[in-house]
C-alpha cells in the first residue's frame, strides 16, 4: 500500500497536465452540448471517478498488482464475454453493462489489463530473451480480447489493443524478423479480412474516406464536416460557445469523437497547439517513467499502457482532420465517456506507481 515516504516522489507535473486536458476536454464538451447538461455532468462524475481510480492503482504496489494480473485479465475476460449476451445494445453496437446509475464498457478496462499480464509475462521471464513460446502466449493473451471486443461490434478499440502487445513485445527483445513476418502475414490476410471480417458499413468508411465526396450526405459526412470544423477556426479561433459548426450540430457526435474539432473551431490553432503542447508533455513523462524504472516489469507496464494511449490519441487527431478513417476512436482525456475516462486515469495511475517506486526495494 502506499507509504508516506513516496509521497515525495510522485510526478506531479504529469498529474496536472493530466487534470489540464481533462479540464479543457469538460470545457469543450460543455460548449458542444449546449452549455450545463447532463453529459456534462455525467462527465464531472467520470473524471471524479477517473482521479479516485488513479489514486488507488497509485496507492498499490504495481508488483502486487502485477502478481494479480492474470486474475484481472481473467476478470475482464469475462465481462466482455458477459457482455456480448447480455450487454446493453445503444447503435447498433452491444458494448456496455446497464448497472443502473451508470454503464460500464469493460473494453476500455481491457487496455490496462492487457499491459499488465504481458508486463509481467516478459518483464519476469528469466530466460533474458524472447523466444516463440513466448511470442505465441503473448499472441493468445491479446487475441481474446481483441476478439471479443470486435464481436461487439467496436472494431475502434479492439485495433487499440495491438499497439500494447507491439510496444511490450518489441521493447522485450522480439527479433525484427518476426515484425516481417507480422506484417507479412497482415498483407495477405487483407483481402480476406476485407471481404468477410469487415461489416458493410466499415468498409464504407475506408473507401468514403479516400474519396469523401461521393457519399457527401451519407457515410462522408462526418468526415467533412470535421474537416470544415478543423479548418474554419483560423489562429484563434472564433471564441467559448461561438463555433458555429459544434453549435449548430453540423458536426455529429461532436462532444464524443470530434470533441478536437470542436477545440480547433472555437480555439483556433493557438488553442491545437497547447493541447498538443500538453499531450506531448504527457507521453515524454511516461516516457521518462518508463527510463527510470527499477526494473523490466515496471518499464514495460509503461510502455504497455502508453502505447495504446498515444496511438489512439493520435488516431483520433488525424480523424478529426480528415487524414485517417472515422472510427469510433475517442479522444482520451478530452472526449465525452466515464469508462473511457475511469480507464485512462486508471492506466495513468499505474504509470505514476512505476515512476514513484523507482527508489523502493
Amino acid at each position: 500500500m502506499f507509504e508516506r515516504r513516496l509521497y515525495h516522489h510522485i510526478d506531479w507535473g504529469l498529474l496536472v497536465a493530466l487534470l489540464a486536458l481533462c479540464g479543457i476536454g469538460l470545457a469543450n464538451i460543455y460548449s458542444a452540448t449546449g452549455g450545463w447538461t447532463g453529459v456534462v455532468e455525467t462527465q464531472i462524475y467520470g473524471i471524479a471517478l477517473g482521479v479516485v481510480a488513479l489514486v488507488v492503482c497509485l496507492s498499490i504496489d504495481y508488483r502486487s498488482l502485477a502478481d494479480k494480473s492474470h486474475l484481472i485479465y481473467i476478470g475482464i475476460a469475462a465481462l466482455l464475454l458477459y457482455v456480448l449476451f447480455f450487454g446493453a445494445v445503444r447503435g447498433g453496437s452491444r458494448r456496455w453493462i446497464d448497472l443502473g446509475a451508470f454503464n460500464l464498457q469493460p473494453s476500455e478496462f481491457a487496455k490496462a489489463a492487457l499491459a499488465l499480464v504481458l508486463a509481467k509475462l516478459f518483464g519476469e521471464s528469466r530466460r533474458g530473451v524472447v523466444t516463440r513460446v513466448d511470442l505465441l502466449i503473448a499472441g493468445a493473451l491479446t487475441a481474446v480480447p481483441v476478439f471479443l471486443v470486435a464481436r461487439q461490434p467496436d472494431l475502434g478499440t479492439a485495433v487499440t489493443l495491438i499497439p500494447v502487445a507491439f510496444a511490450v513485445a518489441y521493447v522485450a527483445g522480439m527479433p525484427m524478423r518476426a515484425l516481417g513476418v507480422l506484417a507479412l502475414v497482415a498483407a495477405l490476410a487483407a483481402p480476406a479480412v476485407w471481404t468477410f471480417a469487415l461489416q458493410d458499413y466499415q468498409r464504407e468508411r475506408i473507401s468514403t474516406f479516400l474519396d469523401p465526396a461521393q457519399d457527401a450526405r451519407g457515410a462522408g459526412y462526418q468526415q467533412i464536416q470535421a474537416r470544415i470544423t478543423a479548418g474554419s477556426g483560423g489562429l484563434w479561433g472564433k471564441g467559448f460557445q461561438e463555433g458555429t459548426q459544434g453549435q449548430l450540430r453540423f458536426l455529429p457526435v461532436a462532444h464524443n469523437d470530434f470533441i478536437f474539432s470542436v477545440l480547433a473551431e472555437e480555439h483556433g490553432f493557438a488553442g491545437v497547439l497547447a493541447a498538443l503542447g500538453l499531450y506531448l508533455f504527457v507521453i515524454l513523462r511516461a516516457l521518462e517513467a518508463a527510463r527510470l524504472a527499477k526494473d523490466r516489469l515496471g518499464a514495460y507496464l509503461v510502455l504497455g499502457v502508453l502505447a495504446c494511449f498515444t496511438f489512439q490519441v493520435i488516431y483520433n487527431i488525424t480523424m478529426s482532420a480528415g487524414l485517417a478513417p472515422v472510427k469510433g476512436l475517442t479522444l482520451p482525456l478530452m472526449s465525452y465517456g466515464g469508462s473511457s475516462m475511469v480507464a485512462t486515469l486508471a492506466g495513468f495511475g499505474l504509470i505514476l506507481n512505476v515512476r514513484m517506486r523507482r527508489f523502493t526495494n
